[in-house]
């Protein structure tokens, strides 16, 4: 009797097993397999593959198990070497693994060709009753009763699995023949809940267009397939019939619900107060409202409403403190959102819930609110390659941000630390870069890349490293660390870079980031920007701003992706000085000369300027090393003085006069603006209808108006919807 083919082994590619492994194991055993040093291999009735190595280690895998519950006699207390060797050597001995997957289909899997297209969606119910426990079944029940909104990413190609990314977590489907080799970046890691409702997004997303690149779908309640009988012929049965009474999502999270209006009403009066008395008011009088704001938001589980809240009282706490944390600008634009954010999840809900044929919004309500979404999750081992840190420092404390990318899940995340100010300090330049976090000095983090097994992730980005020289790692951030990131992270160009911020989804629609906030230290999406041949025009010291200004272009035309004959678009830098960080304008100058080495990609937030990508730089890498401005050593360096600063278009100027207006106004408060407000109010209105902005100026014309009105609703509406607009049309 022939021992059956294992099709799920060679289906495994390098990328998976280095996911489902680690890199290290899966190098050196791509060494011993190209040196012809390769286990005694043996393949059991059963499916078990055994493979016997000559320094007496056996190592055995069965069929429906991951890599890490098979049995090694090594003394390797987990995942080691002989179990990638394994997989690596039944591929060497089975020749193409396409042609035996082909000869060797798997009851209730993918029947698409192996080369071809497919999805999980072709796991039928008996396939995962197979291959997960009853009890990860329920918790997947239970994770589906509140409706998750899972971006689904189908098959691209062998180095492009078919892939989800839930709202804390990311599945990975690297075999169409058993679903065990799933790869979940929780802890658990595999064979989780997560694993279940990420299949069951990719059946409610159905047969998608050739050339989808990303699906949204909302994962309805169910009951556990278990429960609701195997072998449905691969239907869902979840969609057959409705979850039991106790796996629904609550009726008060619906928008429609008197608790939902009561928080939305609740809402506004807080804001309506900041705009009226001003932000600048003491915090001490607002703690029991944001307090008892977030109670309401998190108790509905609208997690970005509450991770607004939570980011605007830091806002308010930075302004108090006189901290270099605190930026009006984004002041405004938290209080806008807030008062944005439900109402677009609401809209988005009566779309959803219209006739059928009628148009369908880009978004989900709970996906713009966050229903569903975890507040902590614990990860799996994993990578974290440093994008930059941003530092900061007030009155009494002083702290640091490190923004991290995950290459193999292309997440971004955040890793915040503070401290009391001179607390420990090593002097006042290097203080901050020489603290300790996780057991490594600051600057190693920042500049390093990060292996982890004791990580906890927010439903933000932001992440926690314990401490524990065995559980965590760091190497140095070599110059092709950010080779392996991918679009929309990384673009290969300037170009790229504008279509993808223009196209870009507004901020209070989509999933809160904390790298787009505060801890960068800048407003604007996170991006990594790869250069092949620039040149470095215009690195000038704006003295009167602080700020160190440079552009960035491709030296050769057409290199950018613009197309032939067009000029290829420069990526303007902007660098601001920090008290925290007095080496930060030097290191970006010394990078950009060409010190170490030419400029191969940089790092940082980008906002639209008129057209123009504006970047404040975290990170660079050169030829030779990567560059952290923020937590190189001050070294004096001449800079060039800039004296004839670009000058903003006409309507520019008037945008952001009036986003200055607005901010200042929301600082001080109307109540307490000096006489006249109105008449000012008016002579920018009729600014912004001679600039071609009438949508502008009619939000503004009736300013006096609303003031003095007892209902003050559409005051709020026309200085929030005017501060989007404005936003908006900066770009």
């Amino acid at each position: 009797m022939n021992a059956p083919v294992r099709a799920d082994l060679l289906e495994l590619t390098p990328e998976a097993l280095t996911a489902l492994a680690n890199a290290g194991f899966v190098k050196r055993a791509q060494k011993d397999v190209a040196a012809g040093v390769l286990p005694r291999l043996e393949t059991e009735p059963d499916g078990t593959v055994r493979a016997d190595f000559e320094d007496g280690v056996r190592t055995r895998l069965p069929p429906g198990r991951t890599l890490r519950d098979a049995a090694c006699t090594c003394a390797a207390s987990g995942m080691c070497r002989h179990r990638v060797m394994l997989v690596l050597a039944y591929q060497q001995r089975s020749g193409t693994a396409g042609a035996a997957a082909a000869d060797a289909p798997t009851a209730g899997a993918p029947t698409a060709e192996p080369e071809g297209p497919w999805s999980p969606a072709h796991f039928d119910d008996a396939a995962v009753a197979a291959s997960m426990s009853p009890s990860v079944l329920e918790q997947a029940a239970r994770l589906a009763a509140s409706r998750p909104v899972v971006a689904v990413q189908p098959w691209q190609g062998p180095a492009a699995p078919p892939m989800a990314r839930l709202p804390m977590c990311t599945v990975r489907f690297f075999s169409r023949s058993s679903l065990v080799h799933a790869r979940c970046d929780c802890q658990q890691g595999s064979g989780c809940a997560h694993v279940v409702v990420a299949l069951w997004a990719f059946r409610a997303a159905g047969d998608l267009p050739a050339g989808t690149e990303e699906a949204m779908v909302e994962v309805t309640p169910r009951a556990a397939p278990a429960q609701a009988g195997a072998g449905t012929d691969g239907a869902d049965a979840g969609d057959a019939e409705a979850a039991p009474a106790h796996l629904q999502a609550p009726e008060a999270q619906r928008l429609s619900s008197p608790e939902a209006q009561r928080l939305r009403e609740a809402l506004d009066a807080l804001l309506l107060s900041l705009w009226l008395d001003g932000s600048a008011q003491p915090a001490m009088a607002l703690a029991a409202r944001f307090e008892a704001l977030r109670a309401q938001a998190q108790a509905l589980g609208w997690r970005w409403v509450d991770d607004a809240l939570a980011e605007l009282w830091l806002l308010l706490q930075s302004l108090q403190a006189r901290s270099s944390r605190h930026d009006p600008l984004r002041l405004l634009s938290v209080v806008a959102e807030l008062w944005a954010r439900p109402r677009a999840a609401a809209h988005a809900e009566a779309m959803a819930a219209g006739p059928a044929g009628s148009p369908r919004p880009a978004l989900h309500g709970r996906q713009i609110l966050g229903v569903g979404v975890k507040g902590e999750v614990a990860l799996d081992h994993l990578k974290l390659v440093s994008l930059g840190a941003a530092l900061w420092s007030d009155e009494t404390a002083e702290g640091a941000s490190v923004l991290f990318a995950d290459p193999d899940t292309q997440t971004v995340t955040v890793l915040e630390r503070q401290w009391p100010r001179g607390e420990g300090a090593a002097g006042p330049a290097q203080a901050l870069a020489g603290r300790r976090v996780a057991g490594f000095p600051l600057r190693q983090i920042a500049a390093g890349q990060v292996i982890t097994k004791t990580a906890t992730r927010r439903a933000n980005g932001l992440i926690d490293l314990a401490a524990g020289a065995r559980q965590t790692g760091v190497m140095p951030l070599s110059p092709a660390a950010w080779d392996d990131l991918a679009p929309p992270l990384r673009q290969a160009s300037v170009t790229s870079l504008v279509e993808r911020l223009r196209a870009a989804l507004p901020e209070f629609v989509q999933p809160r980031q904390a790298a787009s906030g505060a801890a960068s230290g800048s407003p604007g999406l996170l991006h990594v920007v790869a250069f092949h041949g620039m040149e470095v025009q215009g690195c000038e010291w704006d003295a009167a701003a602080q700020v160190l200004h440079a552009r960035i272009v491709c030296a050769a035309e057409g290199e950018d992706g613009a197309p032939e004959g067009v000029p290829s678009p420069a990526l303007h830098l902007a660098l601001p000085h920090r008290p925290a960080a007095p080496g930060a304008v030097d290191a970006l100058a010394r990078a950009l000369a060409g010190e170490w080495g030419a400029l191969r990609a940089v790092a940082g937030p980008v906002v639209l300027r008129n057209g123009t990508a504006v970047m404040q730089p975290l990170a660079l890498l050169t030829r030779q090393r990567a560059v952290v401005p923020q937590i190189e050593p001050p070294a004096a360096q001449p800079l060039a003085l800039r004296t004839a600063a670009e000058a903003p278009t006409p309507v520019q100027a008037l945008l952001d006069e009036t986003l200055q207006s607005l901010a200042q106004w929301l600082r001080q408060g109307l109540r307490h603006q000096p006489g006249g407000l109105d008449a000012r109010a008016q002579s920018q209105a009729r600014q912004l209808r001679q600039g071609g902005l009438d949508r502008s100026a009619a939000l503004l014309e009736d300013l006096g108006g609303q003031l003095r009105s007892v209902d003050r609703r559409p005051l709020l509406a026309a200085l929030s919807t005017l501060a989007l607009l404005l936003q908006t049309q900066k770009g």
